[in-house]
């Protein structure tokens, strides 16, 4: 299989259910939630496996990582268009949202600056309308 920057990967089995398990799922996931889903489809599969796992994926640019206010990696398959993420501060929840206008701000300084953009991420946190403070 070839990546975004057309290098190969070596897809293995247990990548492949990494990355499988990364696009069914709805939320973002991290390392030991990932590891016991993957553990019910594969009982063999090791913690050390998927963290081998995540680093070649996001190395070769299928998965993203992010730290969405947690002292712990967040993963999700790489797609486009370019997305941000709010995450609430008390109970967890992420909000994905996309903002051509953010974008337009970024090309425009970019172009400005004459610089070579190569990612975006626009993380915002506070609170959600269920754990606003009253």
């Amino acid at each position: 299989m070839k990546t975004a920057q057309n290098a190969p990967i070596h897809l293995t089995r247990q990548r492949r259910l990494v990355l499988d398990i990364l696009r069914e799922s709805k939320e973002h996931l991290d390392a030991d939630t990932l590891h016991q889903k993957a553990k019910a489809r594969n009982a063999k599969i090791s913690l050390a496996t998927i963290y081998r796992s995540l680093a070649a994926l996001r190395e070769a640019r299928l998965v993203q990582e992010h730290r969405l206010g947690d002292n712990h990696a967040h993963f999700e398959p790489a797609r486009d268009p370019l997305h941000h993420h709010f995450t609430c501060l008390k109970c967890g929840r992420i909000v994905e949202f996309r903002s051509p206008q953010v974008m337009k701000a970024v090309r425009v300084f970019c172009t400005r600056e004459k610089l070579e953009l190569v990612d975006v991420r626009l993380e915002l946190h506070g609170y959600c309308p269920a754990c606003r403070p009253a």
